[in-house]
C-alpha cells in the first residue's frame, strides 16, 4: 500500500536540485557581472519565483504523489504532469533574468537556432507531440516500470513545457514573447491540437495502461474511471488555463491599443 512517509532523497535528484539552485544564486548574485548582469541585483520576486518553481518540481517528483502516480492512480500521475506544465515551467521562466538568458543566446548561430526553435509553430507542435507520444500505452507503461525512463519522461515534460510557455512569457529580449494577437491564436491552436489526446483518454472504453488496470484500488474508482478522471483533469484544467491566458492576452492587446491612440489633449493641441 501507500507509504505516505516516502520522499525521494536519491543523491542524483537531491544533488541536481541543490546544484541548480546553487548555480542560479551564483549567476544572479555574486557572479552576475560575469554573465552580462547589471549592477542592480535581481528583484526578490523573480528569485522567489525560481525557487518556488524548483520547490514545486521536487514536490511533484519527490513527494508521495510520485509513488501514488507511479503505482496506483493515473489521475495522480496526471496531477504531477499538470504541476510541472502549468506551475513549475512558468515559475522557472519568470525567475530567469533576461540578461542571463540573452548571454547564453548572444552568438549569431545560437540566436538563429533559438529564433527557429522558439517560434510558436515549433513550440506548439513540440509540446503536443511530446505529450501525446508519451501517452502511447506502450511508452507510458514502460516509463512506469523503469525508474530511469520515468525520470527522463518528467524531464522531457519539463523541457517541452518551458518551450510551450516561451512565446507567452519568454525571459529574453533577443527572442521575446509574441504579440498578444499571436498569443491568442497560439493558445487556441495548442488546445485544438491537444484535443485528440484528451478524447483518446476519455472515450476509450477499456483501460489503456496495464499498471493501473491491475493496481490495488486505494480509492473507490475503477481503472476506467481513474483514466477518465485523469483525462478530464488534462482537458478541463488545460481549458481553464487557456481561457486565463487568452484573457490576459486580450487585456494586454487592449492596453496597447489604448496607449497607441492619441489623447484628447494632444489632439486638441495639434489642432
Amino acid at each position: 500500500m501507500i507509504d505516505w512517509t516516502h520522499w525521494h532523497n536519491e543523491p542524483l535528484l537531491v544533488g541536481t536540485i541543490v546544484f541548480a539552485v546553487w548555480a542560479y544564486l551564483l549567476a544572479t548574485g555574486p557572479w552576475r557581472h560575469r554573465v552580462g548582469g547589471r549592477a542592480q541585483p535581481l528583484p526578490r520576486g523573480e528569485r522567489l519565483s525560481f525557487l518556488c518553481g524548483v520547490g514545486l518540481f521536487y514536490l511533484a517528483v519527490g513527494s508521495p504523489l510520485d509513488h501514488i502516480g507511479e503505482r496506483f492512480l493515473f489521475a495522480a500521475h496526471m496531477a504531477q504532469h499538470m504541476i510541472i506544465t502549468y506551475a513549475v515551467a512558468p515559475l522557472l521562466l519568470r525567475g530567469l533574468p533576461w540578461w542571463l538568458v540573452d548571454a547564453a543566446l548572444d552568438r549569431p548561430v545560437v540566436r538563429k537556432f533559438a529564433r527557429v526553435a522558439l517560434a510558436p509553430l515549433v513550440t506548439a507542435f513540440a509540446y503536443v507531440l511530446t505529450v501525446s507520444l508519451w501517452h502511447v500505452p506502450a511508452a507510458y507503461d514502460y516509463a512506469l516500470r523503469d525508474k530511469f525512463v520515468h525520470v527522463v519522461q518528467h524531464l522531457h515534460f519539463l523541457a517541452v513545457s518551458m518551450l510551450f510557455w516561451w512565446p507567452l512569457a519568454g525571459p529574453s529580449r533577443l527572442v521575446p514573447p509574441r504579440p498578444p494577437g499571436v498569443q491568442v491564436l497560439y493558445v487556441f491552436s495548442v488546445g485544438v491540437l491537444q484535443f485528440p489526446l484528451v478524447a483518446f483518454l476519455n472515450f476509450t472504453r477499456e483501460p489503456l495502461y496495464p499498471t493501473y488496470a491491475f493496481a490495488p484500488r486505494i480509492i473507490d474508482l475503477s481503472p476506467r474511471e481513474d483514466q477518465v478522471l485523469g483525462g478530464a483533469m488534462m482537458g478541463v484544467g488545460g481549458m481553464f488555463i487557456a481561457l486565463g491566458l487568452i484573457g490576459r492576452a486580450f487585456y494586454q492587446w487592449s492596453r496597447q491599443a489604448d496607449e497607441s491612440e492619441p489623447s484628447p489633449a494632444s489632439s486638441s493641441s495639434r489642432s
